[in-house]
């Protein structure tokens, strides 16, 4: 039994994970339990976001997937007979044939809790990488309801020409966590701190946010991210459909991406409210429907690298090389405070941006490994390079 945490994408790539370790360990594997007591408090069950059936059924020659326990078993859950942990983060799948299976033997039934993270990125055996892709391209498919919806949104951009998606990590909770506040008023950094003492399980509380922006560990501003495109010559007549929840400072920071760029969509503003009614209050279904858009964007620009960002980048790398724009953050922050501040013209400005940005554009990269130091590898779903060899059939016969 597994309970995921966090938001979509950060569960998604648990179940991934957790797919491919009950497979190596020849154990049934019930339907995981989804978040519901994060900062977003998505009541969603499982069933409320992925096809089960799709994915019990598509995966029955890997591992054997029950939507609930058997009544016997079920019995034993109740009465406390089970063995309940977190699993240790970045582990390598040694560390569940050792440790966690001669639990599971014991016990019978074993429930990891914090699955985020729990599988190392790098050095897995083979068979192991291709079943973590397989379960997040082809098992994972999301519910009909949200799978059409997705479509009709990306038709009704179609319609008119090219479009970009912009994932505005620009959010209430993103800034409140990561302690960033360039360009907010007074008022607001107060709200913003008190909200991140509110929350008990967000260890970092003192940050000094203009620190965090030099290190590039700020998700970049909506006027950042205006002159960012701006100077990678993107059309200002494209349409840009904002992936995000609702920004924060509202119309008043938005203002400069939206004169930069009019043509600014979103969900709530393509479709009806009885459209997406049925979505209200359930963040992770509203974010799936964003992740299928994002999937088709011609371009994907995100404004930092959180989970659905290298979700969605793995995906499109999958997809056969999309054009995705990482942003260097650390990089970007200079160029724009010397641009700011008149030492550096437009044309320099831009034409630095284009150059530190040209090796940036989701094209074929090794994944970067790091032994002894997990947590800063690249990570395995951004660049699930063992499972791209077909992309690169299919860009080289481009």
């Amino acid at each position: 039994m597994i309970s995921c945490n966090g938001g979509l994408n950060q569960m998604r790539a648990a179940i991934c994970d957790m797919v491919a370790i009950a497979r190596y360990l020849n154990v049934t594997l019930i339907v995981p339990e989804l978040d519901k007591t994060s900062f977003w408090a998505d009541p969603s069950e499982f069933q409320d976001i992925f096809d089960v059936n799709h994915f019990i059924t598509s995966l029955r020659d890997e591992v054997r997937i029950l939507k609930e326990l058997p009544p016997r078993v079920k019995r034993r859950v109740e009465l406390g007979m089970y063995h309940s942990m977190p699993p240790i983060s970045w582990s390598d799948i040694s560390y569940y044939r050792d440790q966690i299976l001669p639990l599971i033997k014991k016990h019978k039934i074993v429930h990891l809790n914090r699955t985020d993270a729990r599988l190392a990125n790098n050095n897995q055996p083979y068979e192991i990488q291709k079943l973590r892709c397989r379960v997040n391209f082809k098992a994972l498919r999301f519910t009909p309801q949200i799978e059409d919806l997705g479509k009709r949104v990306v038709r009704l951009l179609r319609q008119n020409g090219p479009f970009l998606v912009l994932h505005l990590r620009y959010e209430m909770d993103m800034l409140a966590f990561s302690g960033c506040n360039q360009g907010c008023s007074s008022e607001e950094v107060d709200e913003l701190t008190k909200l991140r003492y509110a929350y008990p399980w967000w260890k970092e509380k003192i940050i000094d946010s203009d620190m965090k922006r030099k290190d590039g560990l700020c998700p970049l501003t909506p006027e950042e991210t205006a002159l960012t495109l701006r100077a990678l010559d993107v059309d200002p007549n494209i349409q840009i459909y904002i992936a995000a929840g609702e920004i924060y400072g509202g119309r008043r920071r938005m203002e400069s991406l939206s004169a930069s760029y009019p043509k600014l969509v979103r969900k709530e503003t393509l479709l009806e409210p009885s459209d997406l009614g049925f979505f209200q209050n359930h963040s992770s279904q509203m974010a799936a429907l964003d992740y299928l858009v994002s999937l088709e964007s011609d371009i994907f620009v995100p404004t930092y690298d959180g989970n659905m960002a290298k979700v969605v980048e793995g995906h499109r790398r999958y997809l056969g090389y999309k054009k995705t724009i990482l942003l260097d953050r650390k990089v970007l922050v200079q160029l724009i405070d010397q641009y700011n501040n008149g030492s550096m013209s437009w044309d320099e400005f831009s034409s630095a941006v284009k150059e530190s940005h040209s090796s940036r554009m989701g094209n074929p990269i090794k994944r970067l490994v790091i032994p002894d130091r997990p947590k800063e590898e690249d990570y395995f779903y951004a660049n699930p390079e063992e499972c791209l060899e077909s992309a690169v059939e299919l860009t080289s016969s481009i």
